[in-house]
Order: structure tokens, then sequence, then C-alpha cells
């Protein structure tokens, strides 16, 4: 049986989804604000490797243990193997002070997302922002898929390790309110508007 953490990895190339999602999430950071940043789920460090280069201060943790070792062969001392179901931050990064967390199209893959932003709440320092992108859902996009017939394939249940739960900007919303945050801003990435292929969201923690 292939492992679920595993997704294929081969390099540190930019993968399919920073295509749309790059951009919009670089106008959200500034770095006399985001001085310190983790990026949960960093997969093969594409994002961390270029916000480095960038001049950000970040570290990037994934259970992949190849994407961790890609992202390794630029910058070794920034990237940790880390089971987000755990609740732990690797030991290496438990002393440092987060003001950022970044996690890009992970928390459609979980299942306890509850678990997962409480958990960021705590890693982050008094009024940490967190940025989430998320696959996007709405009433229109929904509607079009219904027409078309493409729920099948666009939530294949034989995706070993693939989404499990539908997000829209409301649920999400409600979702980071619920556990102390506050939302500061929204963008709709890909596509035309309402047909978002994913959404970016930015938090301040209470």
């Amino acid at each position: 049986m292939s492992d679920y953490k595993e997704y294929g990895f081969h390099n540190n190339t930019m993968t399919h989804n920073f295509n749309y999602i790059l951009q919009p999430l670089l106008k959200m950071l500034d770095k006399d604000k985001n001085r310190c940043i983790l990026d949960l789920g960093c997969g093969n460090g594409y994002l961390v490797n270029h916000l480095i280069q960038s001049g950000y201060n970040v570290y990037g943790t994934d259970a992949s243990e190849k994407g961790i070792q890609i992202a390794r062969q630029e910058n070794p001392d920034r990237f940790f193997v880390q089971d987000l179901s755990t609740g732990k931050l690797p030991p290496a990064l438990q002393g440092l002070s987060f003001d950022t967390i970044i996690s890009t199209e992970v928390i459609e893959h979980l299942y306890d997302p509850e678990a997962f932003i409480v958990f960021c709440k705590q890693a982050l320092s008094s009024k940490g922002e967190i940025v989430l992108s998320t696959p996007y859902h709405g009433y229109l996009k929904n509607l079009v898929l219904s027409i078309f017939n493409k729920w099948d394939s666009h939530l294949n249940p034989l995706w070993l390790g693939g989404h499990i739960k539908m997000w829209s900007a409301k649920t999400l919303s409600s979702l980071l309110k619920t556990n102390g945050f506050t939302v500061t801003g929204f963008e709709g990435c890909g596509r035309i508007p309402y047909l978002w292929k994913s959404m970016l969201l930015k938090a301040q923690s209470n």
C-alpha cells in the first residue's frame, strides 16, 4: 500500500497550485510585520525557499520525509519532518517565536481541522497572523460542478490522502473566528470570480 503522507515529490520546483496562489499570497505578507514565518505542510519546500530568497525568515515542516529531503537541498537548516496530527512542533522549532503561519492546500486534507487551528494559535506569538489557502467552494462553483457532473473527478474518493473537507469562505471564516482569530483578508485565486480554484484567508490571533 502506498503511503498517503508521500505526494510524489521529485524536485523542489514550483508545484502547480503556486501558479495561481503565489502572487496573491505574497501581497498578504510584509517583511516588517511577518518577521518569523512557519509554513505548515511545506511539501517540497518551494514556498519557503522562495520566501527566503526574497528576504523573509521562514521555516517549513511537512509529514513527507521525501519532500523535506528535497527541500533541504537548498536550505538544509530550515526544514523539519512533522506529523500535524501530533499537535507538536519539532523540537528544533519549539523555542522560536512565530508571528506568522502559512499553510497552503493543507486544511482540506485534515480529519480534525479545528485541532489544527488550535495548534496554530498556540504556536503563534501574541497577535500573530495566519494565512491559509484551500480549494474554493461556493454556490456558483458547486452548481457548475453539478450541472457538468464533475463531482466524481473533483472529489475523487480513490485518491489516497485526498481532500476530505470542502471549504467555503463562510465555513473557513467561522472556523477561524470560533478559535480566536479575526479574519482580515480574502482573495480568490485562479479562474474567474466565484469559480476560483482556491482561496486565501488571512486572519489575526485575538
